[in-house]
């Protein structure tokens, strides 16, 4: 699956959490690393952005407060197949080429 920077940044954010659930803003932690820095308008819009395409994948549940046109997304907790692609994105142990033989006593 492609994931833009910021993306995979929220996933690996909510994996470190204790129950996967994180608030909307601890995620603007990803940009005071960059030397170049959008707006601060902008920042929240494309984080509001991100979100909700990680909650379109599957990936998320958002939670948060829904109008007559709009939903505020408050806080985001990781769905089971985000666990599973946030895992994916720390890295797989190399599994060694050993050969198991017999132990005789």
């Amino acid at each position: 699956m492609r994931l833009s920077a910021l993306q995979k940044y929220i996933l690996k954010e909510c994996l470190n959490v204790k129950d996967f659930k994180i608030n909307r803003a601890k995620l603007g932690g990803f940009y005071d690393k960059r030397k170049k820095k959008p707006r601060k308008n902008l920042i929240t819009k494309i984080i509001a952005r991100s979100l909700e395409r990680l909650i379109n994948k599957e990936l998320m549940i958002g939670y948060g407060i829904r109008t007559a046109h709009k939903w505020f997304i408050k806080e985001v907790k990781l769905a089971d197949k985000g666990k599973i692609e946030a895992k994916k994105l720390l890295g797989e142990q190399v599994r060694l080429p050993f050969k198991r033989g017999k132990i005789s006593n």
